[in-house]
């Protein structure tokens, strides 16, 4: 048959269709919302599946490209894709979602009560504070789940609209929430998507799922001095985790919230104010000896044991600022009369042919059997005893270890070691506990952008790490996004859980650092086109930065930690020597 003649007359079709990408098409009428429509997909899958194992609740969808709720009506035919809670923007959106089922449950429960999204845990969930009474008793929290639940069980809609910037603006100040207002004093566009719940309307950044009905999986736990919001994780999306303390991480945190007090800036549209009033050198300095004073502590506790310690591990995930830390902290050990000594744990990765690989077959220079951690561990307990030893040197080219410098240590060095793995009690097994110092290096801000929409400790970092790569590497925002999931994943297995196995923990946040890595994430992000795979998180991360008022990098000291990534650092140059 020849082109023209397989070309027939058509007819208009009155239904829409969903084309999933397993193949599967469903065919509905116009208007239908896309709920239904998975729903309709979920019930067809269970019925030719021949197990019945529990899937992860799906809560959204990429239609076309495009991220969208699942009240969406389907006017056109969609090549669909479920986002569900194994996919890091459906736990965003089940989270987000039971934040105002708690607030609402919350404020009808104890009307005097008001709750405050302060930072998330390890295993999953949010930790909050209450203010306007006394902290909640685990039965008043059991109370308050009890009335989320019965909601969950009327199964009331979220109902999105969107009301003018003044409009919000007065809706918040009315109930006393002065954060949302100031945060949404600075913001450019004319409306604003408010969520409406048994009448009570307010903003969060970001979709919801379609009705309270889809938020079975939670729990509420008194932590003391206020509790935690339990959610799924995501990589175990259809249970709850249980709740492990984190005391040395919790008690920086509350630090850090205590210092912005003082600055009174607790929240983004304090920030912003802050800038428009050119407060910013102020602000760069306060935060600034902040630091400073952190890794004064951090030295001095080092050099009153000298004649123990030496070796200091130096742990955290991607770009902490773990590079400037280090560099900083011997800086300040050489003005106690030590003399560090840098060793690279990536001078100890295995050959090649050697090193483990991941489930998608490619090689994993994150697992901790990619390091020989038997020489590690031989070497430092040598120099640690005075002997000289041969260091290794791996070549990145070849894929092999070569020969390297031989040293010797005085009486008077330390050694300084910086990598993933510094926490892992199985790096250096026989070296004696009382002659290693291990600290966690990570960005643990306490800023959010107003009391129940959180800046994430991640997002701060993934951004820190967009600039500085296409600054320093050539790589494209593109390319930094398609890897961080991998990052991510290697540090969920091989630093989180250990991150309260160090004796100091630094908190390498800054308040200001997102306003001055606007103007540098923006261009590189713009730059993600519709047909990459990072597009839609680009897309998320340049509608988060809006909210940030942009800075000048100007103030920002040439030694800072923020000086890593927007480039200027004095101490790029800066190296540690043996004696």
């Amino acid at each position: 048959m020849s082109p023209s003649n397989s070309i027939l007359p058509g007819k208009p079709r009155k239904r829409v269709q969903a084309q999933f990408l397993d193949g599967r098409i469903f065919e509905a009428p116009p208007g239908t919302p896309l709920a239904e429509i998975m729903h309709a997909a979920a019930r067809a899958q269970r019925e030719r599946s021949e197990t019945q194992s529990k899937e992860p609740l799906v809560v959204a969808a990429i239609l076309n490209g495009q991220l969208r709720e699942l009240t969406t009506r389907l006017t056109s035919d969609v090549v669909v894709h479920p986002i569900s809670l194994a996919d890091a923007d459906g736990i965003r959106i089940y989270r987000r979602s039971l934040v105002f089922l708690l607030v609402w449950a919350a404020a009808e429960v104890y009307p005097e009560a008001e709750i405050f999204v302060s930072h998330s845990t390890y295993t999953g969930g949010y930790y909050c504070d209450v203010r306007g009474r006394a902290p909640f008793s685990q039965a008043e929290l059991e109370r308050i789940e009890a009335r989320m639940r019965e909601i969950i069980a009327e199964d009331v809609a979220f109902l999105r609209s969107s009301v003018s910037m003044d409009q919000a603006i007065e809706i918040f100040q009315a109930r006393g929430e002065e954060d949302k207002a100031r945060l949404l004093a600075h913001r450019r566009k004319e409306m604003l998507p408010l969520y409406t719940l048994r009448g009570r309307q307010d903003y969060f950044q970001g979709y919801m799922v379609p009705s309270t009905g889809y938020l079975h999986v939670f729990g509420l736990q008194a932590f003391p001095p206020g509790f935690v919001l339990q959610t799924p994780r995501q990589d175990s999306p259809t249970e709850l985790p249980t709740i492990a303390p984190y005391p040395k991480l919790f008690v920086v945190f509350r630090e850090y919230g205590e210092w912005l007090d003082r600055l009174g800036i607790r929240s983004v549209g304090a920030l912003n104010e802050a800038i428009a009033a050119n407060r910013l050198p102020e602000i760069s300095l306060v935060v600034e000896a902040f630091h400073e004073s952190r890794l004064a502590r951090i030295a001095t506790e080092i050099a009153a044991r000298r004649e123990a310690i030496k070796v200091v591990l130096v742990a955290g995930p991607s770009s902490s600022g773990k590079t400037t830390f280090s560099k900083r902290l011997a800086v300040e050990l050489l003005a106690h009369g030590l003399r560090p000594f840098p060793l690279s744990l990536d001078d100890y990765f295995v050959d090649r042919e050697l090193t483990p690989r991941d489930a998608a077959g490619q090689l994993d220079y994150e697992s901790f059997y990619a390091l020989d951690g038997t020489l590690f561990d031989e070497q430092l307990l040598a120099l640690t005893t005075g002997r000289s030893v041969q260091l290794p040197r791996y070549n990145f080219l070849t894929g092999r270890r070569e020969p390297g410098p031989t040293v010797h240590l005085g009486p008077d060095n330390i050694l300084i070691v910086e990598g993933l793995h510094g926490l892992n009690p199985a790096l250096i097994p026989n070296l004696p506990p009382e002659r290693v110092y291990r600290v966690y290096v990570s960005a643990l801000t306490q800023l959010n952008l107003d009391r129940h929409n959180r800046v994430s400790t991640t997002d701060s970092r993934l951004i820190r790490r967009i600039v500085r790569d296409a600054a320093t590497r050539g790589y494209t925002a593109a390319d930094t996004l398609q890897h961080w999931e991998a990052v991510k994943r290697g540090e969920k297995q091989n630093i989180f859980p250990f991150q309260e196995n160090c004796d100091a923990v630094f908190n390498s946040a800054l308040v200001h650092e997102l306003a001055v890595l606007r103007p540098l994430a923006e261009p590189l992000l713009l730059q993600v086109r519709p047909e990459m795979p990072g597009y839609l998180e680009a897309n998320r991360l340049l509608s988060f930065l809006q909210w940030f008022r942009p800075a000048s990098a100007d103030p920002v000291p040439d030694n800072s930690i923020l000086r890593e990534f927007v480039g200027g650092s004095i101490l790029e140059n800066f190296r540690m020597w043996p004696e």
